[in-house]
Protein backbone atom coordinates (compact mmCIF):
# COMPACT_ATOMS: atom_id res chain seq x y z
CA UNK A 1 0.00 0.00 0.00
CA UNK A 2 1.39 3.38 -1.00
CA UNK A 3 0.61 6.01 1.60
CA UNK A 4 0.27 9.74 1.23
CA UNK A 5 2.96 12.02 2.69
CA UNK A 6 0.28 14.12 4.39
CA UNK A 7 -1.10 11.02 6.08
CA UNK A 8 2.35 10.14 7.37
CA UNK A 9 2.99 13.64 8.69
CA UNK A 10 -0.36 13.77 10.48
CA UNK A 11 1.06 11.83 13.41
CA UNK A 12 3.33 13.69 15.88
CA UNK A 13 5.49 10.60 16.48
CA UNK A 14 6.18 10.26 12.76
CA UNK A 15 7.02 13.96 12.48
CA UNK A 16 9.43 13.54 15.39
CA UNK A 17 11.02 10.50 13.72
CA UNK A 18 11.58 12.50 10.53
CA UNK A 19 13.14 15.27 12.61
CA UNK A 20 15.42 12.77 14.32
CA UNK A 21 16.51 11.26 11.01
CA UNK A 22 16.90 14.59 9.21
CA UNK A 23 20.62 14.81 9.92
CA UNK A 24 21.70 11.22 10.60
CA UNK A 25 21.04 7.57 9.97
CA UNK A 26 19.86 5.63 13.00
CA UNK A 27 18.91 2.06 13.75
CA UNK A 28 15.31 1.29 14.66
CA UNK A 29 16.55 0.62 18.21
CA UNK A 30 18.24 4.05 18.39
CA UNK A 31 15.10 5.73 17.09
CA UNK A 32 12.96 3.88 19.63
CA UNK A 33 15.15 5.09 22.51
CA UNK A 34 13.89 8.64 21.87
CA UNK A 35 10.21 7.76 22.35
CA UNK A 36 8.02 6.66 25.25
CA UNK A 37 6.34 4.08 22.99
CA UNK A 38 7.33 0.47 22.35
CA UNK A 39 9.90 -0.55 19.77
CA UNK A 40 7.22 -2.39 17.72
CA UNK A 41 5.17 0.84 17.67
CA UNK A 42 8.22 2.77 16.41
CA UNK A 43 8.73 0.07 13.77
CA UNK A 44 5.13 0.53 12.60
CA UNK A 45 5.65 4.29 12.35
CA UNK A 46 8.87 3.75 10.38
CA UNK A 47 7.00 1.34 8.09
CA UNK A 48 4.40 4.00 7.32
CA UNK A 49 7.13 6.57 6.66
CA UNK A 50 8.81 4.04 4.35
CA UNK A 51 5.57 3.36 2.49
CA UNK A 52 5.20 7.03 1.62
CA UNK A 53 8.85 7.42 0.67
CA UNK A 54 9.96 9.67 3.54
CA UNK A 55 12.27 7.05 5.04
CA UNK A 56 14.45 4.37 3.51
CA UNK A 57 15.58 1.40 5.59
CA UNK A 58 18.93 -0.25 4.79
CA UNK A 59 20.02 -3.58 6.23
CA UNK A 60 23.58 -3.91 7.41
CA UNK A 61 24.11 -7.29 9.01
CA UNK A 62 21.41 -7.74 11.62
CA UNK A 63 20.76 -4.03 11.99
CA UNK A 64 18.24 -1.95 10.06
CA UNK A 65 19.33 1.65 9.52
CA UNK A 66 16.75 4.35 8.80
CA UNK A 67 17.50 7.32 6.61
CA UNK A 68 15.20 10.28 5.88
CA UNK A 69 14.39 11.25 2.30
CA UNK A 70 13.61 14.92 2.85
CA UNK A 71 13.24 15.61 -0.88
CA UNK A 72 9.85 13.88 -0.61
CA UNK A 73 8.69 16.85 1.48
CA UNK A 74 8.81 19.15 -1.56
CA UNK A 75 5.19 18.33 -2.37
CA UNK A 76 4.19 19.35 1.14
CA UNK A 77 6.18 22.57 0.88
CA UNK A 78 4.58 23.43 -2.46
CA UNK A 79 1.10 22.77 -1.08
CA UNK A 80 1.76 24.92 1.99
CA UNK A 81 3.07 27.78 -0.16
CA UNK A 82 -0.03 27.58 -2.37
CA UNK A 83 -2.32 27.63 0.67
CA UNK A 84 -0.40 30.55 2.16
CA UNK A 85 -0.82 32.61 -1.02
CA UNK A 86 -4.53 31.80 -1.18
CA UNK A 87 -5.17 32.79 2.42
CA UNK A 88 -3.00 35.90 2.24
CA UNK A 89 -5.05 37.04 -0.76
CA UNK A 90 -8.32 36.37 1.04
CA UNK A 91 -7.17 38.17 4.17
CA UNK A 92 -5.93 41.13 2.12
CA UNK A 93 -9.37 41.40 0.47
CA UNK A 94 -11.06 41.16 3.88
CA UNK A 95 -8.78 43.91 5.21
CA UNK A 96 -9.66 46.12 2.22
CA UNK A 97 -13.37 45.46 2.75
CA UNK A 98 -13.17 46.29 6.46
CA UNK A 99 -11.25 49.49 5.66
CA UNK A 100 -13.99 50.47 3.21
CA UNK A 101 -16.63 49.85 5.86
CA UNK A 102 -14.75 52.01 8.38
CA UNK A 103 -14.37 54.79 5.81
CA UNK A 104 -18.05 54.71 4.84
CA UNK A 105 -19.22 54.73 8.48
Amino acid sequence: MRRDVFQALADPNRRAIIGLLANRRLTIKAVAEHFPISRPAVSRHVKILTECGLVVVHRKGRERFCEARLDKLNGVTNWIEQQQKTWEGRLDRLDEYLSELRSAG
